[in-house]
């Protein structure tokens, strides 16, 4: 059996989740507490980073811009790049926009001090950081909507990674409770319709201890 390891709040994992659900590839998952990894672990990605995926057959692969890329090139349908390459390239760079930029500015902030100071580290949140990452989200679901008011899907016409990258970063946000839907209808539409795919339904299961989604978290009408 394929196996992901993972971590529940992760959105790169989180994108990969997703690429391999529409893909409809089997897999299962294993939480991997990456601030005390094993030598088992370190022998799959010496970075001590997830997602890791484990093929049948042993091969491990990590990062998950190399996984998507492998699952792409590997499993063909359905495709996630577009065929045509200036499309595919706006398809990178917008994966690269989400993974990089939104994730340094918004969702890592977010995380260190909600989840991780909370959980693991101890210490108290800093506010500051806090305001910072709910300040900067706004521009990036104005991004969001403006693409898809443009387009069908983030990248296009078809879905595509770049909508599984944004989804990653985006659904942790939201488990936390901290984006502001009622301002960004636009980004909200493209939302409600990741949220409604086959794929994302585990997602919208994923419980951490200790720390509840938001309410509204799981709903498809929200």
């Amino acid at each position: 059996m394929r196996t992901l390891y993972h971590q529940w709040l992760c959105p790169f994992a989180r994108k990969v989740r997703l690429a391999l659900r529409e893909k409809k590839l089997d897999f299962e998952l294993e939480e991997e507490p990456v601030w005390e990894a094993g030598d088992d672990f370190l022998a799959l990605n010496p970075a001590g980073e997830v997602p890791v995926l484990v093929e049948p057959d042993g091969t491990a692969l990590a990062d998950s811009v190399a996984i998507c890329e492998y699952l792409e090139e590997a499993f063909r349908d359905p495709p996630l790049l577009p065929g045509d390459a200036l499309a595919r390239a706006e398809a990178r760079r917008l994966i690269a926009w989400f993974d990089h930029k939104m994730f340094r500015e918004v969702t890592r902030p977010l995380t260190d001090e909600k989840v991780e100071k909370r959980l693991r580290m101890g210490g108290t949140p800093d506010s500051a950081a806090i305001r910072g990452a709910l300040a900067s989200i706004h521009s990036h679901l104005a991004y969001l909507g403006w693409l898809t008011e443009r387009r069908r899907w983030l990248a296009g016409e078809e879905l595509s990674l770049a909508d599984l990258a944004a989804a990653g970063q985006v659904s942790v946000i939201d488990y936390l409770g901290d984006v502001p839907w009622d301002e960004h209808p636009a980004a909200k539409d493209w939302y409600v319709r990741l949220k409604s795919r086959p794929s994302f339904r585990p997602i919208l299961a994923d419980f951490v201890p200790g720390m509840a989604p938001a309410r509204h978290y799981a709903d498809l009408d929200f």
